[in-house]
């Protein structure tokens, strides 16, 4: 009597929480979502206790399905418990930041920049929840940045390199975001102008690069000097300086605070096709 009680509670709560993620995949208004969220129909324990979706597992539903006023809500409204590693399950080892990481993967760049903006106001967060590495079992402990270069999505890599994404982080094989487009580059004659797009961005913001393919470099000028020009592969492999340019845009990039970005850009008294920003060359 009791199991089979306990199993058609366990069926109720399956089909509640079902209904749940389909509200947020068709975008229902704010109110409704909040309304069912609250509701506790949700994830029925072995221990026969009822609990509702957190803001975190909300939020995580809201970046898959891209539902900008619901993940504008939750952020506004519980910015911690929002970006708290969810409840929900998405795989045997979460992400640290589980949240930023599905924005990248899905290219929702807008509630990309609202996680972000909240990150920057809370001071456990702050600066560090922008380099957290995600699931080592499912993406090799790649950062943000990292998984933006494996998209070869160039204004994320910038969205995140203005907001103090490091890229001089290693994954678990070793590889700084810069390996990942040079790789890209030497293996693929696809996509050639994004790819080339994103090595600049990390330029700008990597005084000094890091990465473990300067030797295939160096073995390859032939193939690399065209493809980079002589200035930048000469930089590369170690043999001069950057360019002024370089240098300046990266001196300038370093003094300006990650929080005002990319509004500091914009404000920079420097002619505005020199601004390193999407459309602006």
């Amino acid at each position: 009597m009791c199991s089979n009680q306990a199993s058609v509670q366990d069926d109720q709560c399956k089909y509640y929480s079902y209904m749940f993620y389909q509200a947020v995949r068709d975008r229902e208004p704010v109110w409704k979502l909040e309304e069912m969220r609250t509701m506790e129909y949700f994830h029925w324990e072995e221990d026969a206790s009822l609990r509702c979706y957190s803001p975190s597992d909300a939020l995580m539903y809201a970046v898959v399905h891209n539902h900008q006023r619901y993940a504008q809500y939750l952020l506004a409204h519980f910015p911690e418990d929002a970006l708290k590693v969810p409840g929900i399950k998405f795989c045997c080892c979460p992400p640290a930041a589980p949240h930023l990481a599905l924005a990248v993967t899905y290219d929702r760049r807008d509630i990309l920049v609202m996680i972000i903006e909240i990150s920057h106001k809370l001071p456990d967060l702050n600066s560090s929840y922008i380099n957290r590495a995600s699931c080592s079992h499912l993406s090799d402990g790649k950062t943000p940045l990292h998984l933006a270069c494996d998209l070869l999505s160039a204004e994320t890599v910038l969205i995140l390199l203005g907001n103090g994404a490091s890229p001089r982080l290693l994954d678990r094989k070793g590889e700084t975001p810069l390996d990942i487009i040079l790789e890209q580059l030497w293996s693929s004659k696809v996509n050639v102008d994004s790819k080339k797009l994103c090595l600049y961005y990390l330029l700008l913001f990597s005084p000094s690069p890091r990465f473990k393919m300067r030797k295939i470099l160096k073995e390859n000028p032939h193939f690399w000097t065209p493809l980079l020009g002589d200035d930048k592969f000469r930089y590369l492999v170690g043999d001069t300086p950057a360019t002024l340019y370089l240098m300046a845009m990266q001196k300038v990039l370093q003094c300006l605070p990650p929080e005002h970005f990319p509004h500091s850009v914009r404000a920079l008294p420097i002619p505005h096709a020199l601004k390193p920003l999407p459309g602006t060359g």
